[in-house]
């Protein structure tokens, strides 16, 4: 089985990928490190990721994540993966992303998510946050990491 961390260089990203790390040795499970970068310049300007006088590169973005997810553990396993097109023609990027996290869970057999989310499990949740319905699957237990420190 395997431990999933949807990863997008946040702090609480980075804090659930070490609490998973530090789970994966207890229980003998390897870690995947996934990112998700979508087709949408303006879901990366407003996580940080790229400047507005920067150019999208999506392929240069999963090297980078690349990089951070192996300066925290070299053993972690890293995914970079762009959604496909959605059936729903209302899907936002936020849906997209958050199905592609749900297809990679399926397809690795994930035992656990460890989601780095403030939000994640709230009753009230925003929009913009993917945590929320991840932390509503039952295939797999969710640890939610609601601090970074």
């Amino acid at each position: 089985m395997t431990l999933l961390v949807p990863f997008d260089d946040s702090a609480l990203a980075a804090a659930a990928l070490k609490r998973a790390c530090e789970f994966s040795a207890c229980r003998d499970e390897a870690v995947v490190a996934l990112t998700v970068v979508p087709d949408d310049r303006s879901f990366a300007e407003e996580r940080g990721w790229i400047g507005a006088d920067e150019a999208y590169r999506p392929d240069d973005l999963c090297r980078q994540f690349e990089r951070r997810v192996k300066a925290v553990d070299d053993a972690v396993t890293f995914r970079c993966e762009r959604p496909g097109e959605s059936e729903d023609a209302t899907a936002t990027t936020t849906d997209d992303v958050t199905r592609t996290v749900r297809e990679v869970a399926a397809e690795l057999d994930v035992s656990v998510l460890f989601v780095g989310s403030e939000n994640a499990g709230r009753v009230s949740s925003p929009l913009t946050s993917v945590g929320d319905p991840l932390s509503s699957d039952a295939r797999y237990d969710v640890h939610i990491v609601r601090h970074a420190e």
